[in-house]
């Protein structure tokens, strides 16, 4: 049996930089350590290039970015895996990628998830046990982050890569699991993401966990495995979410994985950066209610009805943002548009049925993907 315990974001700012940059991981993960002690592999995402000087990239959103030495505080916490799959690990460029991937090398943590190119992120990381081989699959979302054929980056969402890996690759694991970083940030669970988690675990998955939303999304069990939409942060102070209900709450997901696919989850909940530094436990009372609150939203999210009911509400109280933001609309035009004025009174149907159509149609949105591929991303690219 192989025991492994996985967390979440970690990323070194705010009021916890000063901690990671001592290598203080008894301040960080406080009585989280005994549970990773016990583990045979302990996993988390790192929401951050390490880097030597800053080397910011064009993209919307903050950037990211922390010294190499707050590595030594994961090694000191027995962390053996870092996921790289995500929207921030490219914050600072090329730079920022080769060296975070030659800091973990150095402090002997291995990483997955990125890489020089699309083959080299989306290569799995296999850990082996006695009698046991598990694979580890990291991808993200299309961001501003992503590998491209000759570019490094982060492994990219795309389910026939994925499907031809599993194909060629499966026999040859006991276990899969894949780490998945996207949909929306404090709305874990949409009706897609539902479709591709449960895709992934009749595909043979034993365990996919979807990390980035800063929110608790519940789990449940389909099939032979587990899946988890939104474990919370692991460690990260960001200020701006600092007062948003829910972005301090967390859990570990600790599998307990045995041959013939058999496998055991358990969540352990903590609180992260409330205060600061790091993590803690919930006592045994919080635990409890806590544990009553997840199983009452795991009996809600395991209902495709309600995802969808819920999803709808989310992108309800967003619509009229996420149109200015399409249609390019500054802070006034937006702020006007809160209601949908400039969508009636000045776009109109007409316009709006273009950008339906361009964004809807795959091949339409397989073109807007080229076009900002090749003259945004590629080095010297730009639109303008």
């Amino acid at each position: 049996m192989a025991k492994i315990v996985i967390g979440a974001d970690i990323c070194p700012i705010g009021d916890n930089r000063p901690y990671f940059e001592r290598g203080d991981a008894e301040a960080l993960f406080g009585n989280l350590l005994p549970r990773f002690q016990e583990a045979d592999l302990v996993v988390a995402n790192l929401e951050c290039p390490f880097i030597e000087r800053p080397s910011p990239i064009r993209k919307t959103g903050p950037i990211f970015g922390a010294p190499g030495s707050c590595a030594e505080a994961l090694r000191r916490a027995g962390i053996g895996l870092l996921a790289l799959a995500n929207n921030h690990i490219l914050d600072h460029g090329a730079a920022g990628l080769h060296h975070t991937l030659e800091v973990c090398r150095s402090a002997g943590i291995a990483t997955v998830g990125a890489g020089e190119n699309l083959i080299d992120a989306a290569r799995p990381f296999v850990w082996e046990a006695p009698g046991l081989r598990i694979a580890f699959l990291a991808m993200a979302e299309h961001e501003f982050s992503i590998a491209g054929v000759d570019r490094p980056g982060a492994n990219p969402l795309d389910l026939i890569s994925l499907v031809r890996t599993v194909r060629a690759k499966a026999a040859e694991w006991d276990h899969w699991i894949v780490l998945y970083h996207g949909a929306a940030e404090f709305q874990p669970v949409t009706p897609r993401v539902q479709r591709l988690c449960r895709f992934l675990i009749e595909l043979g998955a034993t365990a996919v966990l979807v990390q980035h939303p800063h929110a608790l999304g519940g789990w449940e069990r389909y099939q032979h495995g587990y899946i988890v939409y939104g474990q919370g942060a692991l460690v990260m102070d960001e200020e701006i979410y600092r007062n948003k209900p829910g972005f301090h709450e967390g859990f570990l997901v600790q599998l307990e994985l045995e041959s013939g696919k058999q496998a055991q989850m358990e969540c352990i909940p903590f609180r992260q950066s409330k205060p600061v530094p790091g993590a803690r436990l919930l006592d045994p009372l919080e635990a409890d209610a806590w544990r009553q609150r997840m199983e009452q939203r795991n009996r809600c999210v395991s209902d495709p009805a309600f995802v969808v009911a819920e999803w709808l509400r989310f992108c309800e109280d967003r619509r009229h943002g996420a149109l200015s933001t399409v249609l390019g609309h500054g802070p006034i035009l937006s702020q006007l548009n809160r209601t949908g004025w400039i969508e009636r009174f000045w776009v109109g149907e007409r316009r709006l049925r273009g950008v339906c159509n361009m964004v809807l149609c795959e091949t339409h949105r397989e073109m807007l993907q080229t076009v900002f591929d090749r003259w945004w991303f590629s080095p010297g690219g730009t639109p303008l």
